[in-house]
């Protein structure tokens, strides 16, 4: 007997629907911590922003994503939450929460972390692209004053993961590039605490903030919007190199680490473009990296494309796996096999996933239990916390 004999879709939506997250109101935050807003307002949280440099006439450079905006006095970088304020520079986000949500892991995907488990979800204002497919771009593409939040210092943070025993914070829904000031603070306070936090990003970020936010982060997932680099200046107003260069700092890192790819009709979705990303990650990121193709919908400025076909997803995974990938799976399809993860050696499935209903029993102690094959993730809290990142060589070492 196993989680999913007898299923039915009704049920399967119900859960589904259970499982989504709970927001503002709706007994997440539950009582009132010191320091945190009685109700979400529009407002601003000032901080010190980390990585920039000062620039002649109180201009910054801002060093922590690839865009590098130059900022005047009074003026902001391109993300709309980072502010020159007199030669010093800003974060107007900080702890500023415009979503709090309780949700499955499997919800972010992260298919080989903690399976079965939940995260306290959170966001702010912001973002350092523009995606014309994003499905939050209401929060995402507004200044903080422009939308509601509740201040939530980091101890709070922790203190409400624990108390929902949510052995996860996941910074996730817009960009958490763009607060990564108190994801770095909150992911401190909470490896002190035992909770792990994991990042959920367009790996739009430079290498040295990275690898700082990597000392307390127990994993990341990183949206790979497609392969070309036409895709990310005409779709994202981005680039696709520095995207690349993340994925490669977080392999050297060592952090547990899964690639999400939208699939957009007629714009990333061709065989070869496929191809070559899955020869790409295999030779990057190896064969264990999680890779998952997950369906679009039309949404925000591209209403005109019809959603993306199940056929073109399962041609997807098969490229992928065909070139060598170990764990691909299809996303946004209830019900199709691509959500289960399968023992690469026998072909078992070891973790059986229906929308957010996970049976792991025929994974044991992060093994096959038919053939005893190691699969790759992160299956234990202790493992989570046990995670120490790689130190860059120094310059100049032999």
């Amino acid at each position: 007997m196993t989680p999913f004999d007898g299923i039915t879709r009704r049920t399967f939506l119900r859960t589904v629907g259970a499982g989504a997250g709970a927001a503002w109101g709706a007994g997440v935050l539950g009582p009132r911590a010191a320091g945190q807003s009685d109700s979400p307002q529009p407002q601003t949280a000032v901080h010190d922003a980390l990585w920039f440099e000062r620039l002649d006439d109180k201009a910054v450079r801002c060093d922590l994503c690839p865009r590098r905006c130059v900022v005047g006095e009074e003026e902001r970088g391109y993300c709309g939450v980072r502010e020159n304020r007199g030669g010093d520079y800003k974060t107007l986000v900080y702890g500023a929460l415009c979503s709090l949500n309780v949700d499955p892991i499997e919800k972010k995907p992260l298919f080989h972390y903690l399976p079965g488990t939940t995260a306290l979800s959170v966001a702010t204002a912001g973002c350092n692209m523009e995606c014309k497919f994003c499905q939050n771009w209401r929060v995402s593409q507004y200044r903080p004053e422009q939308v509601e939040s509740v201040l939530v210092p980091p101890d709070n943070l922790v203190r409400m993961a624990l108390a929902r025993r949510t052995p996860t914070i996941a910074y996730t829904y817009t960009e958490p590039v763009v607060f990564s000031e108190y994801m770095h603070d909150a992911a401190a306070v909470g490896r002190r605490q035992g909770v792990g936090s994991v990042m959920i990003s367009n790996g739009y970020i430079c290498e040295e903030p990275l690898r700082q936010l990597c000392r307390y982060l127990t994993a990341v997932k990183v949206d790979l919007k497609a392969f070309t680099e036409r895709f990310y200046v005409e779709q994202c107003a981005g680039h696709l190199e520095p995207v690349l260069e993340a994925l490669g700092v977080l392999r050297d890192i060592g952090i547990h680490t899964e690639v999400v790819v939208l699939l957009v009709p007629t714009l990333n979705d061709s065989a070869e473009e496929t191809r070559q990303m899955a020869r790409w990650l295999l030779e990057h990121m190896g064969p264990d990296v999680p890779v998952h193709f997950s369906r679009f919908y039309p949404m925000y400025r591209i209403k005109n494309l019809p959603p993306t076909s199940v056929e073109t997803l399962d041609r997807a995974r098969k490229i992928a796996m065909e070139t060598g990938l170990h764990y691909v799976y299809v996303g946004n399809v209830p019900f199709h096999e691509g959500e289960s993860t399968y023992c690469p050696s026998c072909g078992k499935a070891v973790i059986r996933r229906v929308g957010y209903n996970v049976d792991a029993s025929a994974l044991k102690s992060g093994a096959c239990a038919s053939c005893g094959t190691k699969i790759p993730g992160v299956w234990s809290q202790e493992q989570a916390l046990a995670f120490k990142p790689k130190e860059k060589p120094a310059t100049g070492a032999s």
